[in-house]
């Protein structure tokens, strides 16, 4: 029976371990993106919101507003020589382009593309017509009384009435006038994280009634450059609607079908009280956040000008002549931390905004593990460090049931002798060895699958871990000790250059030479496995033997390109595990004969000892 439980548990973790290791070291190919095609800009301006069906249109983004049309190079060349205003607070660095008024220029200061020294800041937000456009986009659909020029659109040269830039402490306040005698206005604000708040209104001087719905545009110009393609990853688009989170990949909106209303490639969703989307990657998001209630959230493929846009329209404005709207909305442009994120959904309302970060299936256990790395990483001031300290208490905690596991297994090693008896007198009468076996056990009271349970919990525990440090961006670029620099990252050490000894580089990251030739943390790895299983004796049955003896190597190759993160757990996890087992076992008279155990592993014969 232990042994049947052991092969059950052995082949469970192995072939998910097979799958991860696969994937990592032969991931699909990244898909090649389509450059953007500038002539495609001098398409029409597309359907947009009207008074009878206020939330059925949208813009378009970089698609004229005016009646004619600009070309795509007056387009280019107008976004170069637009004025600009600066951004600048102790988180992001940028401008905003008065052409349109773009939220278009936004590197994180905090956060730099490589370890390298003098590496650039990354950057997030890029004008249209650079490489990887990204960009926010804020306007006003026409309705009824309105043509598409009597209201700003993504080429309104706005002019600036209040602020000389936008910091913290100072918003800007940009005013665009029609020929109907209606005053636009935007007053932008920042936090001094990643938080934008946009406020529109609109003052009707005309002498008739019209209408307009107010929107938000995120567009992107192609799939980004950077993507991961990791099937453990969503990098696309993430949408909250009224408590329930979509997660929509490129591949899937580019399926999309044709919206005759959006002019578009699109999917809507209604929202009735509160909601935000927008764009996640590996690290870095933008959202559109609209004040609380109803408003169309829109998913949009351009497949003519291969542009992603995500949109909000919210409810259309009715303003009679000499009256005034002002409605507001958020912008949340910048790096997924965790810290910052749980405060905007704590603090200042932003409903939902935490499963913004990927916490996958096992969020029940992701979050709080996560929230408990965070607190020891405070703690500590070091993420190494916090990893163990994250394993020790979790050890601790499963330490009960782990008591449990090696008593029994103590327990039926005492039982070795009776069992023996009972399949010698049994025969191959396997019905009566099956009987008179349980019998045993129910009389000495001991379970044979209680030894499973610990092993099981670690599968879950381990892919939760795993996620945590894959996805979450405080394990970016985050150090250890010594040559351990970035612990989402494998071990830089390599045996190719005896870990920096011989005066050559080790092979490039990821390639089947980086495999072959170890780090230091992955020797550690399979070191520590094996000497836990010279706790016990060899098993009996050659085959089992064989898998058992393999496994620690093979456990060490597989894990050898994970993120040096988890496999410091892993290390730790067996560093803890060897001394609890061991321990166990003395206080249960058994004398664990770890020495004699390598000894006779090392035989060419293999013979055990007790």
């Amino acid at each position: 029976m232990e042994d049947q439980n052991k092969n059950l548990i052995l082949a469970i973790a192995l072939s998910m371990l097979v799958i991860i290791g696969w994937s990592i070291m032969f991931p699909p190919p990244e898909p090649p993106v389509d450059p953007t095609d500038p002539a495609a800009t001098t398409a029409a301006t597309g359907t947009t919101p009207t008074a009878e069906t206020p939330a059925t249109g949208g813009p378009v983004a970089d698609a004229p507003a005016g009646a004619t049309p600009a070309t795509s190079d007056d387009t280019a060349s107008a976004l170069e020589t637009a004025p600009r205003v600066k951004i600048e607070t102790p988180s992001v660095t940028g401008t905003i382009s008065l052409l349109g008024g773009r939220i278009d220029q936004l590197s994180l200061k905090d956060y730099r593309d490589t370890l390298d020294e003098g590496s650039d800041i990354v950057t997030l937000l890029s004008p249209f017509g650079t490489d990887q456009a990204y960009y926010a986009l804020y306007g006003w659909a026409p309705g009824a009384g309105l043509a598409p020029e009597d209201v700003p659109g993504p080429n309104t040269l706005w002019s600036v009435e209040n602020g000389d830039s936008l910091t913290p402490s100072s918003p800007i306040t940009l005013s665009w006038a029609n020929s109907k005698g209606m005053t636009f206005r935007r007053t932008i604000s920042v936090d001094d994280k990643f938080m934008f708040n946009v406020t529109q209104s609109v003052e009707n001087g005309s002498d008739d009634t019209v209408s307009m719905a107010p929107y938000g545009i995120l567009a992107r110009h192609g799939e980004p450059a950077d993507m991961k393609n990791f099937f453990i990853l969503h990098e696309g688009v993430v949408a909250m609607a009224d408590g329930e989170l979509a997660e929509i990949d490129y591949d899937d909106i580019v399926d999309y079908p044709l919206d005759p209303n959006e002019g578009a490639k699109a999917e809507v969703t209604r929202v009735t009280q509160s909601g935000w989307i927008g764009f996640t990657d590996h690290y870095w998001m933008t959202t559109l956040i609209p004040a609380d209630g109803a408003f169309k959230s829109v998913t949009k493929y351009d497949d003519r000008r291969n542009i992603f846009q995500t949109e909000t329209v919210q409810s259309t404005q009715q303003l009679t002549p000499g009256t005034r709207v002002e409605v507001s909305s958020r912008l949340f442009a910048g790096a997924k931390e965790w810290a910052a994120i749980r405060t905007y959904e704590n603090e200042h309302n932003v409903k939902g905004f935490l499963d913004s970060i990927d916490w996958g299936w096992f969020f029940f256990l992701t979050k709080p593990m996560f929230a408990l790395l965070h607190w020891l990483n405070g703690l500590i001031g070091n993420m190494g460090w916090a990893i163990i300290a994250l394993t020790v208490v979790i050890k601790v905690i499963l330490f009960p049931l782990a008591y449990k596991s090696y008593a029994s297994m103590a327990k039926m090693r005492e039982l070795q002798p009776q069992m023996e008896k009972i399949k010698e007198t049994a025969g191959d009468d396997r019905q009566k060895l099956q009987q008179e076996m349980m019998a045993l056990y129910k009389k000495e009271k001991v379970n044979p699958a209680s030894g499973c349970l610990p092993i099981l919990l670690q599968i879950p525990i381990f892919f939760s871990l795993y996620k945590v440090i894959f996805v979450t961006l405080e394990l970016r670029h985050a150090p250890w000790v010594g040559w351990i620099n970035d612990l989402s990252a494998p071990d830089p050490s390599s045996l190719f250059n005896l870990f920096g000894i011989l005066p050559w580089d080790g092979p490039e990251p990821g390639s089947i030479m980086a495999i072959l030739f170890l780090g230091i943390m992955p020797i550690a790895l399979g070191v520590s496995m094996w000497l836990q299983q010279k706790l016990n004796p060899a098993p009996t049955d050659p085959v089992q033997k064989q898998i058992f003896a393999w496994m620690p190597w093979v456990f060490m190759f597989m894990l050898g390109s994970f993120a040096s993160g988890l496999v410091l757990y892993w290390i730790a996890n067996n560093v803890i595990t060897f001394t609890q087992q061991y321990l166990i076992m003395r206080s249960h008279g058994y004398k664990p004969n770890v020495f004699g155990n390598i000894r006779s592993s090392l035989k060419r014969d293999g013979g055990d000892s007790a």
